[in-house]
């Protein structure tokens, strides 16, 4: 699957929840110019712990990014987060096609410009009482582990995964105040930064809508949410699950399956209902299997 760029945050490699092999499913099966890594992708702050284990599928997903860059031409920006702090030293950094950065500017084809930035400048316990932040997410770790547990006994009654922790912040008044300041903030610094729209991430809130004259989109996370932000070639821009991705996966591959076996399998009335184009590469590789 094709898309102009792909923006995604809060993957928190080097925690027990932090869902790898879901996001390199995601990136193996994608393809873009351009790939926007929007803060804590890394959660240093879980790995300064005692007993924090690395898993191997971590470090397939650096590799995999890697690779995007190498093989396909991928241009590589990556934003400073909160838990992976340790790169402010860094910045800016530019090697290759790859950019570490504190702010990025993207432009659409339509020439609509969106501010990006991870968002934890705008979370006053992050920046002004680390200290607290640090005991918070000791404290969301918890329940995570609780989240696991919950979703252990689930899977042992055949049901799917149900996010325990994002419903208990959902009816928690307080968080729920916390995001719409959050957003009203991020508005305002949009419009300082003559930008129509802003993306960002930090909150594990996947959304996407419009506040004033300022659209507002967040990439979510992949450790309970599990999503991302596709443009597509023509500027359009969408939060996109991965639930709601593998459905799209699955009926992309079988409509590739029914063109390599031939045209005729195609009906009209069915064409009508395709949301989705091959790129030309698809349909390229397909004609050369039929003619061969």
């Amino acid at each position: 699957m094709r898309f102009r760029t792909i923006f995604i945050s809060d993957v928190h490699l080097g925690t027990p929840d932090c869902k790898a092999r879901e996001v390199i499913h995601f990136l193996k099966n994608t393809r873009c110019e351009k790939l926007v890594l929007n803060g804590d992708i890394i959660d240093a702050w879980h790995l300064r712990r005692r007993g924090a284990q690395w898993d191997q599928a971590h470090t397939h997903f650096l590799r995999t990014v890697l690779k995007k860059m190498e093989k396909d031409g991928t241009q590589i920006i990556y934003l400073r987060g909160n838990h992976d702090d340790i790169l402010w030293r860094f910045l800016p950094f530019k090697f290759d096609k790859l950019e570490i950065v504190n702010e990025h500017i993207h432009e659409a084809p339509g020439g609509e410009r969106y501010l990006v930035v991870h968002g934890d400048g705008f979370d006053q316990v992050t920046t002004n009482h680390r200290w607290l932040a640090v005991l918070g997410s000791v404290g969301y770790s918890g329940l995570l582990r609780l989240n696991r547990l919950y979703n252990f006994f689930r899977r042992l009654r055949g049901k799917e995964y149900f996010s325990l922790a994002k419903a208990i912040k959902a009816r928690v008044k307080s968080a729920v105040s916390f995001v719409g300041k959050y957003e009203d903030q991020l508005q305002g610094l949009a419009k300082k930064r003559g930008c129509e729209g802003i993306i960002c991430g930090h909150i594990h809130t996947p959304d996407d809508k419009q506040i004033g004259d300022v659209r507002y989109i967040n990439s979510g996370d992949w450790v309970e949410t599990m999503s991302a932000i596709v443009e597509q070639a023509d500027g359009t821009m969408e939060v996109l699950l991965y639930t709601e991705f593998k459905e799209r996966l699955a009926k992309h591959r079988e409509r590739r399956q029914r063109l390599i076996a031939g045209p005729m399998l195609f009906d009209d009335e069915d064409d009508e209902d395709e949301d989705e184009a091959f790129d030309s590469d698809e349909i390229a590789a397909a004609a050369a299997a039929v003619a061969a």
